[in-house]
This record gives C-alpha cells, sequence and structure tokens, in this order.
C-alpha cells in the first residue's frame, strides 16, 4: 500500500499499510520509540471501505491475514484504533508459538504479575499505575507464555485508555491523540517508557495471578485452582487451539502461581493492594 510502517513488539513483527497518510503518521508517532521489524509475521491493511469512501467522509475497513468480514469500518478520524484494532486481531486469531492470555502483565526484577479480567475490569489502569511506580511494563493485550519454559515473554504494545481512565495520563510525547466517538466511547493510546520498550527481549516468570474487578469496595480472596483454571480458559484466545500444548502451559501455569481475586474501588486503592500482596509472597 502506498503508506505503511513496520514494527516490532516483543518477538512479533507487523507490517500495516494504508490508504491514508494519517493513520500510519500517528502509528510512527506513538511507536517511536519501539525498532522497525526486519521480518513481519503480521499485516494490516487499512483500507478504503469503497472507492468514493476514500475521499467522501472517509472510512476505514481493517484488512489483514486475519480479519472479521463484518467488522463495521471506523471513521478516518479513528484510523489508529483501527490499526490497534487489526494488530490485536492478527495475534489473537493467529499466534501459535506461545499461550495467549488476555491479561495486562508487570515486572519486579525477574518476577512477573498477570492481571486477567473482563474489559472495563481495570488490569490497564493497574498496569499503567504500577508501571509509573517503578515495575516493568510488559503489555497490557496479552500475555505470551512460553509453552516450554512458561516464561511471560514481553508485548509491551500501548495501553488502550478508555473514557474516566484518559484522565489519568496528561498529553505528552508517549501519548497519542485523544479519540471522541468511537465504538469504545474515548479512547487514548498510552506508549510504555523507553526503558520498558529496550527490555521487551527479557522475559520474567510468572509469579502471582490477580483477576481485578474495578469500581467495588476493597476485598482480596483466594482462589482455588479449579476457578483459576476455569478462567484462565476463558482468558486464552488459543488455549483450545494449541491441544495439548496449551493444556500443559495453562495446567502448570494455574499449579505453580497463586492466584487471587481482587475488587478494588480506585487506583490508588488497587495498586495499595498489589504491593501489598507480592510483599507477602
Amino acid at each position: 500500500m502506498r503508506h505503511r510502517i513496520a514494527l516490532r513488539v516483543g518477538l512479533v513483527g507487523f507490517r500495516i499499510g494504508s490508504d491514508w497518510r494519517a493513520p500510519i503518521a500517528a502509528l510512527d508517532a506513538l511507536y517511536r520509540d519501539y525498532p522497525r521489524a526486519d521480518f513481519a509475521h503480521y499485516s494490516v491493511r487499512l483500507e478504503a471501505a469503497s472507492l468514493a469512501r476514500r475521499w467522501l467522509r472517509p472510512a476505514v475497513r481493517t484488512m489483514g491475514d486475519y480479519h472479521l468480514p463484518d467488522a463495521a469500518p471506523l471513521a478516518l478520524a479513528h484510523g489508529l484504533l483501527a490499526a490497534e484494532m487489526g494488530m490485536n486481531l492478527q495475534v489473537a486469531l493467529g499466534h501459535r508459538r506461545h499461550l495467549l492470555l488476555h491479561a495486562a502483565v508487570v515486572a519486579r526484577g525477574d518476577r512477573a504479575i498477570l492481571m486477567s479480567g473482563v474489559s472495563g475490569a481495570g488490569k490497564s489502569t493497574l498496569a499503567l499505575l504500577l508501571s509509573q511506580r517503578g515495575w516493568r511494563f510488559l503489555g497490557d493485550e496479552f500475555a505470551l507464555i512460553d509453552l516450554t519454559t512458561g516464561l511471560a515473554h514481553p508485548f509491551p504494545r500501548p495501553i488502550s485508555l478508555k473514557n474516566e481512565s484518559v484522565a489519568l495520563i496528561p498529553p505528552d510525547r508517549l501519548t497519542g491523540p485523544l479519540l471522541s466517538g468511537t465504538p469504545k466511547g474515548e479512547v487514548r493510546h498510552v506508549a510504555p517508557d523507553a526503558a520498558a520498550v529496550a527490555a521487551m527481549d527479557e522475559p520474567a516468570r510468572p509469579a502471582l495471578m490477580i483477576f481485578p474487578r474495578f469500581g467495588f469496595p476493597l476485598t482480596l480472596q483466594g482462589m482455588a485452582p479449579t476457578e483459576t483454571f476455569v478462567r484462565l480458559t476463558q482468558a486464552s484466545t488459543n488455549y483450545v487451539a494449541l491441544g495439548e500444548a496449551g493444556f500443559r502451559a495453562l495446567t502448570r501455569l494455574r499449579a505453580e502461581v497463586p492466584a487471587v481475586a481482587l475488587d478494588y474501588p480506585d487506583g490508588e486503592a488497587g495498586v495499595a493492594a498489589v504491593e501489598s500482596i507480592w510483599s507477602a509472597l
């Protein structure tokens, strides 16, 4: 395509092409600290929904190695979001080298916390706030668990803040544009700091799993292995496709890593609870 960029995020390379310059320019700015990929594992294409919609009320259709035929196009003003969603989709549907968990990951030293939950559970907010307090950011969208070693490999894509969480970060060199009126409401992407990007080839050993839930009175509860197993299967996009290897990786994670459910009312309370749990390990 006329406008394109190649990016490497951890172990994964992407090639993104666009019919318009603006989405590629936004990606180039948001990913300024990331290496450019020599090899692309996945391709994303931002195409006009029709010939006329390239110029008249431009509408972006997200295509690629994997795509959803029935997905509604986005406005060109939301081209960055279309690209990010396209990158997520390629990994969710195509990645088979690791067990994928929908989770945010932060680490201290060589030990990591996996935070998994449904959209709105607050895992992205917690990961961002912890990264501002000295934790290394390994990822927000996916945890990549090595099928043999059990290590969590970094996949430090920019954090997608939505609606009320957008106010957590004032605009600076690490933030993308404020996207209003998207299907997800207000969205702003926040790139991890340069140190997290520089360390994205350094895996960490999962030492704790937290299943957070935002907006509830502070409650901490241990989880039975059976519940942990069910939640992990629900959080994985490729557990079934991986077959026996995925089952072994998931059961190893459940057996070796303690898991807790954390309800928290706000970011500060959530961070304090995570720090307290970590200190008690």
